[in-house]
C-alpha cells in the first residue's frame, strides 16, 4: 500500500489555503491536465463534510471516473477524503493545514490500494506511484500559484 506525502509552503493565510483546496472549481483548474472535470454530487464551489464529487478525467490515456466522499473536517486545519467508486481497491487522502510564519505549510497524504492483488503491486511498482506522486506534487504546485496570487 502506497502512502505519498507532500509538503509545501504557501505564502497564504490558512484559511485561503483550505478554502483553496476544498474547491470544486479550482481543483479542475489545478488538474488541468488530466482535463478532469466533476460530473455529480458537488460540481462547483466548497465541499463540506459528508458531500461527494463524482471526477471524470483522463488518466494514464484512459478516460476514468472516480467518486470521492468528505469524510471528515476541521476548518480550518484538515479535511479527509476517500474513494467511493474508481479505479483504485481504495483511498485515502488527508488534506492539512498548519499556519508558518506568514503562511501555511499545505500537507497531503495520500494512501491507496491498487486493484488486481500482485499484478496491481507490480503497476505501482512499475509506474502507477511515480504517476500518483506527481499528479499530488503538481496539484500543490497550482495550488500554491493560486493562492499566492490572490
Amino acid at each position: 500500500m502506497p502512502i505519498i506525502q507532500h509538503e509545501v509552503y504557501i505564502e497564504a493565510p490558512i484559511q485561503v489555503c483550505f478554502d483553496l483546496a476544498r474547491n470544486v472549481s479550482v481543483h479542475t483548474v489545478t488538474t488541468a491536465k488530466t482535463k478532469e472535470r466533476a460530473i455529480g454530487g458537488v460540481t462547483e464551489g466548497l465541499m463540506h463534510e459528508g458531500d461527494t464529487v463524482t471526477w471524470e478525467a483522463v488518466h494514464l490515456g484512459l478516460k476514468q471516473r472516480l467518486t470521492a466522499k468528505i469524510v471528515k473536517m476541521d476548518i480550518p486545519y484538515s479535511f479527509t477524503d476517500v474513494m467511493v467508486s474508481g479505479a483504485f481497491q481504495s483511498f485515502t487522502h488527508v488534506h492539512t493545514f498548519r499556519e508558518s510564519g506568514n503562511g501555511t505549510v499545505m500537507e497531503d497524504s495520500f494512501t491507496y490500494t491498487s486493484p488486481f492483488g500482485p499484478i496491481g503491486k507490480l503497476a505501482d511498482w512499475l509506474f502507477l506511484e511515480r504517476y500518483m506522486r506527481n499528479f499530488i506534487f503538481d496539484r500543490a504546485r497550482e495550488l500554491k500559484k493560486i493562492a499566492e496570487n490572490k
